[in-house]
């Protein structure tokens, strides 16, 4: 069994725990508004469900980092910073743009990019660790469904 590198878990829980918080400064403020509550699509799942599911995406996304981060080269490191720092800040972004500006035409847009970087992250991230890629893969199924719910939420 491999050891642990403390400092890089920690610093990539931290990291995306960081994320999560600037991002949920906007949304838990903005749950339980009329104009969330007013137009939300029907298939919307209870706002109960968003927060455990989040948590448990954050932990899958900071373990990724990590598994990554453990095995890969200089290059790569780059690599992984620029994909996981776009994401997290396009992440937090969203939260921002439609819970926060109330835009979820920008937001919308803004979602499209997370997919996408989301599958750089896997592409990436299965170069240097298949399970890093793996663990991705539900963040990719969430943020499927999110796209469908702000594009409902949109039209």
């Amino acid at each position: 069994m491999k050891k642990i590198n403390w400092k890089v878990l920690i610093a990539s829980f931290v990291l995306v725990f960081l994320i999560a918080a600037i991002g949920s400064t906007f949304t838990s403020s903005s749950v339980n508004s009329s104009w969330y509550s007013d137009n939300k699509p029907s298939f919307t799942p209870p706002s109960w469900v968003f927060g455990p599911a989040w948590t448990i995406l954050y932990i899958l996304i900071a373990f990724s980092l990590y598994f990554a981060w453990i095995k890969a080269n200089s290059k790569q490191k780059k690599k992984l910073s620029l994909i996981f720092g776009i994401n997290l800040v396009l992440n937090a972004a969203w939260s921002w743009l439609f819970f926060g500006l109330q835009n979820p035409v920008l937001a919308f847009f803004d979602i499209l990019l997370i997919l996408s970087t989301i599958v750089a992250m896997i592409i990436v991230t299965r170069e240097i660790s298949i399970k890093s890629a793996w663990l991705l893969l539900p963040y990719l199924l969430w943020v499927c469904f999110a796209t469908l719910l702000n594009f409902a939420f949109a039209i």
